[in-house]
């Protein structure tokens, strides 16, 4: 059997399980009788029936090894061709979406990205809305596995560090990685349910908290209103940012929890200095706004505060007019989207855990220019951060810098103004999801962007999901030769 089969016969199951979660937003289109459930259904046939012809075909596959090479495998096809079948019912359906524009809300959605081309969002069909929000869930629970399973053992930008916290720090309470899967899930369906709820008893109807609640637990940012989170000015805002916040804590933490180890979350350094430096950001952006506008206090800061962590997670939500707050805060929430939340959970950019490395990295090197005879190892969490770790984090780091320049480079070529360029290159690399600068103010979307920018994009969103390396790997002739 073709050594690659296990890795297709997992993208079988995968694409099948989609193909029959669409019929859930076509029962709802069916049911509020809008004239959409048709192409989501047909959207659902296909892609079952594609899905498991390749079950088919590979059966029996599963008993096979499943090594390193197939992990590399499986995370791009995961990203890449799901998005595919998932792009399907934008196509067949309203808002009957070319396969530029949906392909590149798909890759949106399941990237937990959240920029959209879609204008109009308040008008498309129920269906049609809550199937972004399940893309949306779907990808923050598919990133959520594989920053805990596959990204430790792939040694993917230094994210081996967690190998051991993955695995043997469970000890025999989770031995298995089956058994912190199901954890997460868990863990991640609670959280998401919590998150309804709440929205639902701050006002929200059924399905904007429904569809609200799966985006922002995966940090991904889809709505089902044009004016996103404006609609829901106030206690809302404060809802979606502490839910916000908490999405983008790492996952294996509350896995810990749940077993026993209620202390597992603030004793992550990266936990702590993630919850510091978006206070600090918060409160210098808000001392900013209060002295240089008029008005009351609480809104600013409410604003504020949602959203910096919006940016920050990556969640990409919006209220208040932030792109007019000024030059100032655009600089500020650009750095904060470049760091981005914790490592194992599903917030994009840096991440805490590897700007915290490079810091260290840099403190490291600046006591060892100043005292040559003395060993200065980096360090983080209590334990000394090993070469090979320290050389992902940094290659990763200094990649994802050069990328953001590259890419925005590259849409500027396209015809896109260099202001515009630079933040969409900023928020398809960080999945931040944000639309900043003239050539998307007017409809807030990426609707005007040329087909070859919105490419552009889709491959940059592509690169910041599956960290950058687990791209270039498969480009190596070494890593297809036995």
């Amino acid at each position: 059997m073709n050594a690659y089969a296990p890795v297709a016969n997992i993208l079988g199951r995968i694409i099948l399980l989609l193909g029959l979660l669409m019929l859930l937003p076509a029962a709802l289109d069916l049911s509020l009788r809008n004239g959409n459930a048709g192409g989501m259904v047909q959207a659902a046939f296909l892609s079952a029936g594609f899905g498991a012809m390749i079950v088919l075909a590979t059966h029996g596959a599963l008993k096979q090894a499943f090594d390193l090479r197939s992990a590399f495998l499986l995370t791009f096809g995961l990203w890449v061709l799901v998005p595919l079948f998932g792009a399907l019912p934008l196509m067949l359906g309203a808002p009957e979406l070319g396969l530029t524009d949906a392909y590149f809300e798909a890759v949106s959605g399941i990237t937990t990205t959240g920029s959209t081309v879609i204008v109009g969002l308040d008008a498309l069909p129920a269906g049609m809305n809550l199937w972004r929000g399940m893309l949306n869930w779907l990808g923050g629970l598919g990133m959520a596995f594989i920053a805990m399973i596959f990204l430790p053992i792939m040694r993917v930008g230094g994210m081996q560090f967690f190998k051991t916290e993955g695995f043997d720090t469970f000890g025999k309470i989770l031995p298995r990685a089956s058994d912190i899967a199901l954890s997460l899930v868990g863990v991640y369906a609670g959280l998401t349910l919590v998150c309804i709820l709440v929205y639902k008893g701050f006002g929200m109807t059924s399905l904007d908290a429904v569809i609200h609640g799966f985006s922002t637990i995966a940090t991904g940012g889809f709505s089902g209103r044009d004016a996103s989170f404006n609609v829901y000015a106030g206690a809302g805002e404060y809802a979606g940012a502490f839910f916000m916040a908490v999405a983008a804590l790492p996952y294996i933490r509350y896995v810990q929890m749940v077993t026993g180890r209620s202390d597992a979350l603030w004793r992550d350094p990266q936990v702590r200095s993630y919850v510091i430096w978006m206070a600090t950001a918060v409160g210098v952006v808000t001392l900013w706004r209060v002295l240089t506008s008029s008005g009351p206090i609480e809104p600013i800061f409410r604003e504020t505060l949602f959203n910096m962590i919006s940016i920050m997670t990556g969640t990409g939500y919006f209220s208040g007019s932030f792109t007019a707050w000024g030059g100032f805060v655009l600089v500020a929430a650009f750095f904060v989207g470049v760091i981005g939340g914790c490592s194992g959970s599903s917030s994009g950019a840096l991440t805490v855990f590897r700007v915290q490395v490079a810091m260290a990295a840099v403190r490291a090197q600046l006591r060892q220019i100043s005292m040559p005879h003395r060993v200065a190892p980096v360090r983080h969490a209590g334990k000394t951060v090993d070469a090979e770790t320290l050389n992902g984090v940094m290659m990763f780091v200094t990649s994802y810098i050069l990328l953001i320049g590259g890419v925005a480079v590259a849409l500027t070529l396209t015809g896109i103004d260099f202001h515009t360029a630079l933040f969409a290159s900023w928020s398809s690399l960080g999945n931040i999801g944000y639309g900043i600068g003239p050539a998307i103010a007017e409809t807030g979307t990426y609707i005007d962007f040329p087909a070859t920018a919105k490419w552009v994009m889709t491959l940059a969103m592509l690169l910041g999901r599956l960290s950058l390396i687990a791209v270039f790997m498969l480009f190596l002739p070494r890593f297809w030769m036995r």
